[in-house]
């Protein structure tokens, strides 16, 4: 068990929430200022989506990410940026044929889903290892695209963080690794509390836990009102956490918080249960990037 607990900030997402909370950046200039945000409260990666900004909806578009990454650069931090892939993995099917994509579907080839990587090369980005329930939707990653997408990331020379939200997605992602798509040493992000996915609670995240591979590094994290007791338990059992804006928008009942809010409230949680926070610097040496 290490004595050092990576902080991620996933500090915007993809769903509905512009709507709920008017804390949740939408432009590459609020996104980015996110992500210095919560680097100065103890978060060592920042896991990045980006939006429409006329819209507030989830985008693809790589302009936008592109901007958000200048910016941190140019800012001069060095938090670790995580670009999502899960982008262009919705599948909504039409109530009168279900063959045909209705509204809300954003389904697309494999490597379309990559050009932001292709074009950015992070450090880190996700890679979610299966298909499943996600809401109201279907979201779909199959075995074969999987593969392509996985392929190509290693060729790219970045790293994926594996995001599992089920125990048959560590089984899939472990038949990849064994077959060297993935590069030593994995990279998991344990999801739960997503309808319909695993639940947040101890018996389901030390089971998925005891089910990664003895060399996989990983972290958790719980949506809504979970979020931080999925952090205590993460690091009792010797993982890394997971906050922000993307999984839950409270700091206490009807308190809407920031990012920087989130991390800190982690950053304290984690010193309490006697752990210290890994710095970006720290967080390379552990991933190996």
């Amino acid at each position: 068990m290490s004595s050092e607990v990576i902080v991620t900030c996933a500090v915007t997402g993809a769903g509905d929430t512009v709507a709920r909370s008017d804390r949740v950046p939408v432009t590459p200039a609020a996104i980015a200022a996110a992500c210095l945000e919560a680097a100065r409260s103890g978060a060592a990666i920042a896991h990045v989506h980006v939006r429409d900004p006329a819209t507030g909806q989830g985008s693809r578009e790589v302009a936008l990410y592109r901007e958000v990454v200048e910016r941190v650069r140019d800012a001069g931090s060095d938090v670790i940026l995580n670009l999502t892939t899960g982008m262009g993995g919705d599948y909504v099917p039409d109530d009168t044929d279900p063959a045909r994509a209705g509204a809300g579907t954003d389904l697309v080839a494999p490597l379309v889903r990559l050009a932001h990587i292709e074009a950015l090369r992070p450090p880190l980005c996700s890679l979610d290892c299966g298909t499943m329930n996600f809401g109201t939707s279907v979201f779909m990653n199959t075995p074969a695209h999987l593969e392509q997408m996985a392929a190509r990331i290693r060729d790219l020379g970045v790293k994926p963080e594996l995001e599992v939200f089920d125990l048959g997605h560590i089984r899939l992602a472990r038949d990849l690794i064994t077959r060297g798509l993935i590069e030593p040493p994995p990279l998991f992000q344990l999801c739960l509390g997503i309808p319909w996915g695993a639940p947040a609670d101890p018996r389901t995240l030390i089971a998925m836990r005891d089910a990664l591979p003895p060399e996989a590094l990983w972290s958790a994290f719980g949506i809504g009102r979970e979020q931080f007791p999925m952090v205590a338990q993460a690091v009792l059992l010797g993982g890394n956490v997971r906050v922000g804006l993307e999984d839950n928008l409270y700091l206490a009942r009807g308190q809407l918080a920031t990012n920087g809010e989130l991390v800190s409230r982690a950053v304290e949680l984690i010193g309490r249960l006697g752990r210290s926070i890994a710095s970006p610097a720290t967080a390379r040496q552990m991933l190996q990037l």
